[in-house]
């Protein structure tokens, strides 16, 4: 799976990684909805931190199409209750 981080770049993933992903875009999505800023922050820069430390970083001319588009680093709960919904960015 190719991950994008909006403003930043894009990683493939192993299949490996895709679990604590997806558990990890569960609770974003659950703070999201409750306008929970500190667990927004928290669990979003862990959605973040993982997909950095977990994926490998392709490179800037690397054409491959996104599979998720992950918002900026910087997105608030507000901006972000839009965009985490039902299944978050990475369905079930």
């Amino acid at each position: 799976m190719i991950v994008r981080i909006s403003g930043e770049g894009q990683y493939r993933l192993a299949d490996e990684a895709l679990a604590r992903v997806n558990e990890l875009d569960n609770a974003v999505v659950e703070a999201a909805q409750a306008g929970d800023e500190a667990r927004f922050q928290a669990t979003f820069g862990d959605l973040l931190a993982l997909v950095r430390s977990q994926g490998e970083e392709l490179p800037e001319d690397d054409l491959s199409t996104s599979d998720v588009i992950l918002p900026p680093p910087d997105t608030t709960v507000e901006e972000a209750a839009g965009t985490f919904t039902g299944e978050g960015l990475i369905p079930d």
